[in-house]
């Protein structure tokens, strides 16, 4: 009896541990059936992206007649953005696609009965998550901004070579103190043409043309030979006094320089997290420092209107009651503008973003194992299937969250981050519900 004692007791033991326990060998074998399902998946986000973003850009750029060796370079420089897109959506169908099969094949319910915990499957899946999250980070973070460097050398190189590719059709174009607004645009004649500027003297001006002939001039940059032109211009103080004049042809140039400033901004989402982090304190520096001066403007205004109100009607100044009132509530509105700038916003926005999308791959762990493990029948197809479905939802919510960031204010933090946390939190209950059955 001692003997059969001992056994038990020693069997359960041994289920115990191995429940505690994880598996080097289970622990490799779905790693590596992990990693293979990723990078699978990888690839076919990756062409996806790179066919809408890469190869558009491509052949906007080859019908302008640039070599096809910058070309290359372009699209090489460009790889970063597709690489940190690509990564956490494929880590979710990656993952599903894993679990999906080891649970359709029931290797799953071997490994439990077989005295193996969940945890078997969770720590090479979320091993997986980890290292993807870490690699798009730095992908994102120190890969894309580096990338974007070059990319606007370069850029800048083949403006210099072809200006023509500044100016498209139906768009508006800002090159220093030049906007030009163009209508239609067959080779190298633009209709309908709006050009405005300011004049080293100061003026503002407003040239109108019927149509407009672009010229490569080489080293002094473009010129526009505008035919039937309008031209008015006004003094910056003055607006009342100005001079108009029409042409039957006129021709405008633009300096090199002026065409390369125009490539010169990068924008938030093109920056390190450390470079955003420092461009968002200057930026709340210069919100604060408007935000005082118009303070005391609205102080002037509330006290004036005070004064008023405190007099009577009995007062010289009770008449301006109702225009004093409406500068208050204008200074009021103004000041609102103010702390919600929009730079400001894009800026914070794109600062969570970097982290949230990154991470994200971490967070679908928990969803796609949880998922996973509910595949009846053809397991690795359902995870394909399902992980593109919840990769769109996923992308139309950070869609959605950051247009509520811009027009309706919500906090930038959520907006970015509550897909993730909704993820994890039906990931965890799904998981919860599964171990309990």
């Amino acid at each position: 009896m001692t003997l059969v004692s001992n056994l038990f007791f020693k069997n359960r033991l041994e289920a115990a541990e191995s429940k505690r326990n994880v598996s080097k060998t289970i622990f490799l074998y779905i790693l590596k059936e992990a990693l293979f399902a990723f990078s699978i998946s990888f690839l076919f986000f990756f062409f996806i992206f790179f066919v809408n973003q890469i190869l558009l850009m491509a052949k906007e750029v080859l019908t302008k007649h640039v070599p096809f060796n910058l070309v290359a370079l372009l699209i090489l420089y460009s790889l970063p953005t597709i690489i940190a897109m690509s990564a956490p959506f494929a880590s979710l169908v990656g993952t599903l696609m894993t679990v999906g099969r080891l649970t359709s094949d029931n290797e799953i319910l071997v490994m439990l009965s077989s005295g193996f915990s969940y945890k078997n499957v969770f720590f090479p899946a979320i091993t997986v998550g980890v290292l993807v999250s870490l690699m798009s980070f730095y992908t994102n973070d120190v890969l894309l901004p580096a990338g974007t460097v070059q990319f606007n050398k370069l850029w800048r190189k083949i403006l210099v070579s072809i200006p023509t590719l500044e100016l498209e059709a139906n768009s508006v174009k800002k090159f220093k103190d030049t906007v030009i607004v163009t209508g239609d645009v067959i080779g190298n004649v633009i209709d309908n043409i709006i050009i405005l500027d300011k004049t080293s003297d100061g003026e503002r001006r407003v040239i109108l043309a019927s149509y407009a002939e672009l010229k490569d001039s080489g080293k002094e940059g473009l010129s526009l030979d505008l035919d039937n032109a309008f031209i008015h211009s006004s003094k910056e103080i003055v607006r009342e006094d100005y001079d108009y004049a029409r042409s039957g042809y006129l021709q405008y140039w633009m300096s090199n320089e002026d065409i390369i400033q125009a490539t010169m901004s990068v924008s938030p989402r093109e920056m390190s997290s450390r470079d955003v982090r420092t461009a968002i304190g200057r930026k709340r520096i210069e919100v604060g420092v408007r935000a005082n001066d118009r303070k005391g403007k609205l102080i002037t205004q509330a006290y004036l209107l005070e004064s008023i109100l405190r007099t009577g009607s009995s007062g010289e100044s009770w008449n301006r009651k109702a225009s004093v009132a409406a500068n208050l509530e204008r200074e009021m509105i103004t000041l609102a503008e103010i702390y919600r700038d929009r730079s400001l916003t894009i800026h914070i926005i794109e600062y969570y973003k970097k982290f949230s999308l990154p991470f994200g791959a971490f967070f679908f762990v928990f969803l796609a194992v949880s998922l996973g493990l509910m595949a009846k029948k053809s397991g690795q197809t359902v995870g394909f299937i399902f992980g593109n479905i919840i990769a769109v939802l996923y992308w139309v919510m950070l869609f959605i969250g950051q247009t509520m960031g811009l027009r309706l204010g919500t906090s930038p933090f959520w907006s970015m981050w509550l897909p993730n946390i909704i993820s994890l939190s039906v990931g965890v209950v799904l998981a919860i519900i599964r171990v309990r059955k």
